[in-house]
């Protein structure tokens, strides 16, 4: 991708699966990168797989909390030296039927794939614009907040969220020369997928990928990491306000 070589770049959510996968696409494009994520242990794993590929630290940190969001943007700055992308990739998902969902459960999910994509995009924002303007923010989404899927009610409820917080950053920030743009992903193998699908009866995951995936299976997380470098990178440079949909075709049978 034309642009990404020397750019310093912070993912969030980048200890596993996308956002791992994330990490590696830009530090192969000759990125600089800062990795986020909860547990300080997976962090330092990840780190030290990604090390061979080029400059790479990690911070620990919880993006529902302000002070850990903050610190979040502010230590990826400290140590690249400023910021030109952040791949706002942090979120979590279960599956729970809507007559079973409780409220605590329903704030941990908003708290972490809406609050938490608020408090660091606006902390990356703000950032950028001290630096004079100029950057990309690009925000993790779903097909799910765009189609919706039983049983995920307030996983599809905080990605749909994401959908008009990222159109309306793009609306408020273009003018600063800040380019904010979502990711929609369907059904992709992650480990966190891989831990939802255990919990179905054999057999189901792969009738999915054959009846609601018209190219007949799941995504691959490089295949996402792809998206989120192109749309970072100088070949996006009039995407802006928008989201782009990797889902082998889901969505049209959704």
């Amino acid at each position: 991708m034309r642009g990404l070589t020397g750019k310093r770049v912070l993912v969030s959510g980048g200890s596993s699966g996308i956002g791992a996968a994330t990490a590696r696409r830009f530090l192969e494009e000759g990125s600089r990168v800062v990795i986020g994520g909860l547990d300080p242990d997976e962090v330092e794993r990840a780190v030290a797989e990604l090390a061979p590929l080029g400059e790479v630290s990690g911070l620990a940190g919880d993006v529902s909390s302000e002070s850990d969001a903050t610190g979040l943007v502010d230590g990826a700055a400290t140590a690249l030296g400023g910021l030109d992308v952040l791949v706002n990739n942090a979120g979590t998902a279960w599956r729970e039927p809507f007559l079973e969902i409780t409220p605590e459960h329903w704030d941990r999910i908003m708290a972490v794939n809406l609050r938490g994509m608020f408090l660091v995009a606006q902390a990356a924002a703000r950032l950028l614009v001290a630096q004079g303007g100029g950057g990309v923010i690009l925000n993790m989404s779903s097909t799910n907040g765009i189609g919706g899927e039983g049983d995920y009610a307030h996983y599809n409820a905080s990605k749909a969220g994401v959908l008009l917080l990222t159109r309306t950053m793009a609306v408020e920030l273009g003018g600063h020369g800040i380019r904010v743009n979502a990711l929609c992903p369907g059904y992709i193998r992650t480990p966190l997928n891989s831990a939802i699908a255990a919990g179905l009866e054999g057999g189901f995951v792969s009738a999915y990928e054959r009846d609601h995936i018209p190219l007949g299976r799941a995504g691959l997380a490089e295949e996402v990491a792809a998206g989120y470098a192109f749309l970072a990178s100088d070949d996006a440079a009039f995407v802006h306000g928008t989201e782009l949909v990797i889902d082998g075709g889901q969505l049209a049978v959704m």
